[in-house]
């Protein structure tokens, strides 16, 4: 019965309930559209077998999101963070994805992003205070690539 039922916050939900929300979440969406077809996206840029950079994020919904894209700091500007994107847009154009989306902050690479043809269509004010996120999007994934060419700025 509802009286019975107890919320509370709890520090970390054991992994098969963490599991068991996702999945179910899953299933009702799934009966409201197309299967999500959801597959993990992670690239890595290695130097002497060490990860320099990486790209984790994943596919679903003809859709590539991208979580997290970082290149150290020694090799940011030569390219490497431009050659991570490119790899993972071109592994979700092979899973079917016509767009992709991501985040960052005022403060990471809003540039960076926009030059690879990311357009903004949100944007959070003060988060962190000062600070501004924003939310991109590309449309369009088998467009012609028009940044041929890295620049200082290209991670």
């Amino acid at each position: 019965m509802l009286t019975d039922i107890t919320v509370r916050v709890e520090p970390a939900l054991p992994a098969a309930e963490a599991e068991q929300v996702v999945r179910s979440l899953v299933e009702y969406n799934d009966t409201q559209t197309e299967p999500q077809n959801y597959q993990a996206l992670d690239v890595v840029a290695r130097w002497e077998g060490q990860p320099v950079g990486g790209l984790l994020g994943y596919t679903n919904w003809e859709w590539l999101f991208v979580k997290i894209l970082w290149v150290t700091q020694e090799l940011r500007g030569s390219g490497v963070g431009r050659q991570l994107l490119l790899a993972a847009e071109a592994e979700a154009r092979q899973r079917g994805c016509r767009h992709a989306h991501l985040d960052t902050f005022s403060f990471q690479a809003l540039g960076f992003y926009e030059r690879l043809g990311y357009r903004v269509f949100g944007q959070l004010e003060d988060y962190p205070v000062g600070h501004t996120r924003y939310f991109l999007q590309k449309r369009d994934l088998a467009a012609p690539d028009t940044s041929l060419h890295p620049t200082a700025e290209d991670g």
